[in-house]
């Protein structure tokens, strides 16, 4: 005999055997056991979870001459037909493939002539969805009012696309997603009827990989059962048959989104495509990884229920959530949930891939509000960890090595020598970044990480880093806002140039930083 799937030969025979469907097994097998069926039912839900299979048993338990509290013997000969599909009295119809009104006419000519055996002919219309405006026209009238004899069971993925006046005359079943669980256990009771050997880990995985069906978790696992056939069935090994990352990955690849390393982020793609790996499961299950985050982050009680993972992985989750925020983690999984639906049928997934991390880790490549959000982070972050450091050890190896060129320049302009306009704008320069932030929120990073200082002719001068924030402060709007704000602040009329230079270079020596020349004390309105 020629090997058959495990989804086929481990579908269900009796009621006890459905997995994840109490809710519409309980109800069944009571109308079955009470004789009150009725005439027409429609399942619907997500694929495999059991529409089809439940369809079939209920048909074999209506038909069954020795029904055991209402599920089917399978041993008498209506029981053994309709298993094997010979039975006349069970008619499946693919409505995908027979979607028109001749279709459907030919099953109203048939339910005019009653079973031959048994006692209800039962008409299983799966996709039933895809039946054109004139084929459910034609079922209408039948459906509504078939012969005692007659049973319709109609099974769709996309219930929304059935016309209102078929589901009215139908009792409507909504099949559920399975969960993790339900899944792992059901695959591990197979697995020990088959005598193979998987661990728990990788059942684990497949189940969730399944997302809610345990078809298809069936098929994943014959797959990797038949790639490492004789063998022990490990973690790793479902990694390497379905393409799929370890999170640990994951989480090394976030450390480096988050230092801005764009070289190093290239470096692991490298490393998961040379491994075999599919790429547009490496986005699917990135976004996941990144969804569990911030579960993490922004739920008080978490559990294995919203988060399916080991407790130790769950821990190390919630170490690395406390350093993340909440909209930067949103902005992550925006822009690779818009990479999943661009990937998907790309030509070049890694340019595409390669170019979502790069807009990771460049921020100010985007104007959008998360993106600013994460700027000013990345901007907080530096001078938390790094803007004040420089200084002290800048200052610290002038002292050491007695420098005199740097210091003369500081000192070429004295705080005395300089006009009272700018001493008092040097003096309030944090609260003028904050009513300018205000009112133009897109170069408040740029002014924050500005330097305040004067130029040749001893006027207001905004030094920043580079010449795309230099493009920004000094647009005609933007400077505008400057310039209203210090005039309202001080009463006075104040103009500015705007300059940008390598904070990098040495030509950084020749910018004096006014807020620390000048030692007036920050006054607030």
């Amino acid at each position: 005999m020629s090997y058959m799937a495990l989804y086929r030969k481990f579908r269900p025979d009796n009621f006890k055997d459905v997995k994840g469907q109490e809710h519409i097994v309980t109800t069944l097998k009571n109308q079955i056991k009470a004789g009150r069926i009725g005439h027409a039912y429609l399942f619907t839900g997500t694929r495999g979870t059991g529409k089809t299979s439940v369809a079939k048993l209920f048909a074999k338990a209506v038909n069954c001459e020795n029904p055991n509290d209402g599920n089917p013997c399978n041993e008498c000969s209506l029981c053994q037909g309709i298993k094997s599909g010979t039975s006349m009295n069970v008619i499946e119809i693919d409505a995908a493939s027979n979607n028109g009104v001749e279709n459907v006419r030919e099953i109203v000519e048939e339910v005019r002539y009653s079973p031959t055996e048994g006692k209800y002919k039962v008409y299983i219309i799966d996709e039933v969805h895809m039946l054109s405006t004139g084929a459910f026209n034609a079922l209408l009238k039948t459906i509504e009012e078939p012969p005692s004899y007659v049973i319709f069971i109609l099974a769709t993925t996309e219930v929304h696309k059935i016309p209102v006046t078929i589901l009215s005359r139908c009792q409507r079943y909504d099949f559920k997603r399975i969960t993790i669980d339900i899944i792992a256990d059901r695959l591990r009771e197979l697995m020990d009827e088959e005598k193979v050997d998987v661990e728990d880990k990788a059942l684990r995985y497949i189940a969730r990989m399944a997302d809610g069906s345990l078809r298809d978790a069936l098929s994943l696992l014959d797959q990797c059962i038949s790639f490492y056939l004789g063998e022990t069935l490990t973690y790793d090994n479902v990694l390497d048959v379905l393409g799929t990352v370890d999170t640990r990955v994951f989480s090394q690849l976030l450390g480096l989104i988050n230092n801005q390393d764009v070289t190093g982020c290239i470096r692991i793609l490298d490393d998961v495509e040379n491994g075999g790996r599919e790429l547009s499961q490496f986005v699917i299950d990135f976004i996941w990884y990144l969804r569990n985050l911030l579960l993490v982050k922004t739920t008080e009680n978490v559990n294995d229920i919203i988060i399916d993972m080991a407790t130790e992985n769950l821990m190390l989750l919630k170490q690395e959530a406390e350093s993340m925020d909440v909209d930067i983690l949103m902005r992550y999984i925006r822009i690779f949930s818009e990479l999943s639906n661009q990937i998907r049928y790309a030509p070049r997934k890694r340019v595409l891939l390669e170019m979502a991390l790069i807009k990771l880790c460049r921020p100010q490549m985007e104007q959008s509000v998360d993106s600013l959000i994460n700027r000013i982070k990345i901007l907080e972050d530096k001078l938390e960890k790094g803007i004040v450091v420089k200084s002290d050890q800048k200052n610290t190896k002038q002292t050491e090595t007695e420098s005199h060129v740097e210091p003369e320049k500081k000192q070429e302009i004295l705080p005395e020598a300089l006009p009272e306009d700018l001493k008092k704008v040097a003096g309030i320069w944090r609260n003028i970044i904050a009513q300018v932030t205000k009112k133009a929120p897109a170069i408040g990073p740029a002014l924050n990480n500005a330097t305040l200082s004067v130029d040749d002719n001893m006027g207001l001068m905004i030094v920043v880093e580079n010449d795309f924030d230099k493009e920004h402060v000094d647009s005609e709007k933007n400077k505008k806002v400057i310039n209203d704000t210090i005039s309202h602040m001080l009463q006075k009329s104040v103009q500015i140039n705007v300059r940008s230079i390598d904070k990098n270079k040495e030509n950084m020596k020749d910018v004096f930083d006014l807020t620390k020349i000048v030692k007036v004390p920050i006054q607030y309105e």
